[in-house]
């Protein structure tokens, strides 16, 4: 299984909502974004464990991880690939998903 299919599989088996793949062009950043929304900062911290055991297991590493202490915003560098993990109220205020798809 490749990267994205194991961060995506996580987020359905672990019931994140709203979730979102961008896949970006000509960006220095990453070449993916996945963007999930948790019900809770529980679940939101419980999915970024969860993908990171998960990517662990297969291999892979994330470069880093920020925004676990609140919760609310939780971002996953794992290289070519940018994780997001908001809950509801942080997601809407960002606004990343139409920011990236512009």
């Amino acid at each position: 299984m490749n990267k994205l299919d194991i961060i995506l599989k996580v987020l359905d088996d672990r019931k994140a909502e709203d979730v979102n793949v961008l896949e970006l062009k000509d960006s220095s950043i990453a070449d993916t974004f996945v963007i999930a929304t948790g019900t809770s900062v529980i679940q939101t911290k419980a999915l970024a464990d969860y993908i990171e055991e998960e990517l662990d297991k297969n291999g892979f590493s994330l470069l880093s991880k920020e925004g676990l202490r609140e919760g609310e915003w939780i971002l996953m560098d794992a290289d070519d690939i940018i994780i997001h993990i908001f809950t509801q109220r942080q997601r809407e205020f960002y606004g990343i998903d139409d920011l990236w798809e512009e």
